[in-house]
């Protein structure tokens, strides 16, 4: 019944209960915080959506996890994030970004996942273009995202079927 009542209300929100939910609901009370969190992360946060969408790719991308990337770059690119910045981050090489809030996210992104630190110039470059909110948000949702990565990638949660997003996994 608890599983049941967490999905109905992931399903009101979210239009259905699938993908990483699906796995999620074998531990109901985890499920229901981390579809909070979640939730927060992706449609409440203080980043602007278009920074919200490519956090999370940066963090499918650290992680490998093909269905987040599958179900959320076109989405990046419906707001606005260039196809060609996307294409260089799945291809690991080092996007263009046009915008100074989209090199602040990645820099700071791939800093921390990457060394687990940011330097000072990233940091303050980060702060100067989203804010205190925007930074502390930008990290909350880069562990939501990393979490939900883990998660798909050991339980091996079925792909969109569409061709594989990176060429080195």
């Amino acid at each position: 019944p608890r599983q049941q009542e967490i999905s109905d209300r992931i399903s009101s929100r979210r239009g259905g209960t699938r993908g990483p939910f699906l796995v999620w609901l074998r531990s109901p009370e985890l499920c229901e915080k981390v579809e909070a969190l979640g939730a927060y992360c992706r449609f409440e946060s203080a980043l602007d959506p278009r920074l919200r969408e490519l956090s999370l790719l940066i963090a499918a991308r650290h992680f490998d996890a093909q269905y987040s990337w599958n179900a959320h770059v076109g989405k990046a690119a419906d707001l606005g994030v260039s196809r060609d910045s996307l294409a260089a981050l799945a291809e690991r090489r080092e996007p263009d970004f046009g915008r100074p809030d989209e090199q602040a996210v990645y820099r700071l992104a791939t800093e921390i996942l990457g060394c687990h630190f940011v330097s000072d110039e990233t940091f303050a470059g980060a702060l100067a273009v989203l804010g205190e909110q925007g930074v502390v948000d930008l990290i909350g949702c880069l562990g939501n995202f990393s979490m939900l990565a883990m998660l798909l990638n050991t339980f091996q949660v079925d792909l969109q079927p569409v061709e594989p997003p990176f060429p080195d996994v």
